[in-house]
């Protein structure tokens, strides 16, 4: 691998490199190990990837089927009425969606998350309250502190990510349906259940059926990263039949990709291979954390996510360790420093199998300790630090003159108390969950107000 990765880092809109980029920059036609972007390892299975490829030449030649007939399968195989389903190109065009049709002025979103949940309102001029998930709560979203706070604020439209990115941290089915109840008189509540194949904490954690009943309630699910096939861009949203009807009105007729169509086609012949593929990360999960929270110094946070959070020691810079990784191992991993509410000092690392894990883990400690575990790499030193960056940290900092998150939570506003608020199928192929540890304790949350232009 080159040692040039500043630029590739720097010269990407999104936060980090694509696998293309990084594996012409190799020279050598392979890219690195990828504990970056989180896919599912195990599915699709090698012989369905045979399947595509020995079809693959009528795949990418000819038109595929409207998204009204790949809908329907889909939705035959989720049990769920097609009137209730919007399919897009990968769950960002939903997002945009959303924000265009649904979110008339303010979006209120626990941070760190999903970056379009800030990025994509605040492009469009909207007002997003962010409220800071709390690093000594263990990045838990605490339900009734959110409710008091979108009620303080004013807030129309409120985000829940279920398990969040970048921590994976889970809400049980029946607290999110109390704060849907909670926010009826809310523009929108959106629940993105895009990780939710992985959990395992309960049984039937989503919340699709409750939200087709309710007005105001759309749930988010991607296949991509449950089905490890992020290049083909495909996802659905759940909500009643007007408000999905309405999202699926604006989308071209076709606009899912033929890769997506026989995908879709083809699951229903590899339903257990892919309970397999999501039982094996769920262990995979449990392993990794064990080998990661054994490297002194270093916190691992409870995940019902295919990825750990994990805060690096003290004195060490997530910038610096990851490009060590890269260039000295070919290991990529997802530094979080561009994330708001994040820093330099955590990562997010994806679940793979334990051989993966195993280079990881030595990778890290010549990384962090030398040839033996002692002191940490030293932080950057001035003027050698850089970030990826995205449109909600460039705005951020321009509007507070340098101040960022820490700058706006001075200037949060504080009003009435919020209601009282007590502390699905629809999955792809849905499996029974084994038992797992309960969700995080609750942390303590504040304002944090990010606005758009007036």
């Amino acid at each position: 691998m080159a040692d040039n990765v500043t630029s590739l880092f720097r010269g990407s809109a999104a936060h980090s490199p694509s696998m293309a980029a990084l594996t012409r920059e190799g020279g050598d036609g392979a890219g690195p190990v990828d504990f970056c972007i989180p896919c599912n390892p195990y599915f699709p299975t090698p012989a369905m990837f045979q399947d595509m490829a020995a079809r693959l030449r009528d795949i990418i030649t000819y038109y595929p089927s409207s998204a009204d007939t790949i809908t329907a399968e889909l939705c035959e195989l989720l049990r769920l009425p097609p009137s209730c389903v919007a399919m897009g190109n990968g769950s960002t065009e939903l997002i945009t969606w959303i924000d265009h049709l649904l979110v008339r002025e303010s979006l209120a979103v626990p941070v760190p998350t999903f970056g379009r949940w800030t990025d994509q309102p605040m492009e469009t001029g909207k007002r997003v309250d962010m409220f800071p998930l709390q690093e000594a709560g263990g990045f838990a979203l605490d339900l009734a502190q959110y409710a008091e706070f979108i009620r303080k604020r004013g807030t129309r439209v409120a985000v829940i990510c279920n398990p969040n990115n970048p921590d994976g941290g889970f809400l049980h089915k029946h607290a999110l349906v109390q704060f849907m109840d909670a926010m009826a008189d809310l523009d929108l509540v959106v629940i993105d259940e895009s990780f939710l194949e992985f959990a395992d904490a309960e049984a039937d954690p989503s919340v699709v059926q409750e939200a087709m009943l309710r007005p105001n309630v759309v749930v988010l699910r991607s296949l991509g990263k449950s089905f490890g096939l992020h290049g083909i861009r495909f996802g659905y949203l759940v909500a009643n039949p007007a408000l999905a009807g309405r999202i699926r009105s604006m989308l071209p007729k076709w606009n899912l990709n033929s890769l997506a169509e026989h995908v879709v086609f083809m699951l229903k012949e590899h339903g257990a291979e892919y309970q397999q593929s999501l039982q094996q990360v769920r262990r995979d999960r449990l392993e990794m954390a064990s080998h990661l929270s054994a490297l002194p110094g270093l916190t691992v946070y409870p995940s019902q996510g295919n990825f750990l959070f994990v805060r690096l020691p003290v004195g060490a810079e997530g910038t610096v360790v990851r490009d060590r990784l890269l260039t000295e191992h070919r290991i990529l991993v997802r530094e979080c420093g561009n994330k708001i509410g994040s820093s330099s000092r955590f990562l997010r690392l994806v679940v793979r199998p334990e051989v993966d894990v195993r280079r990881l883990v030595s990778a890290m400690e010549q990384v962090l300790y030398g040839t033996r575990r002692g002191a940490a790499v030293p932080e950057q030193g001035t003027g050698t630090s850089y970030s990826s960056g995205t449109a909600a940290i460039d705005r951020l900092m321009s509007e507070t003159n340098g101040a960022g998150t820490h700058g706006l939570a001075a200037q949060a506003a504080v009003a009435g108390p919020a209601p009282g608020l007590a502390a699905g199928n629809g999955m792809p192929l849905p499996a029974a969950a084994s038992a797992a540890p309960a969700a995080r304790p609750a942390a303590a949350g504040g304002a944090m107000t990010a606005a758009g232009p007036p």
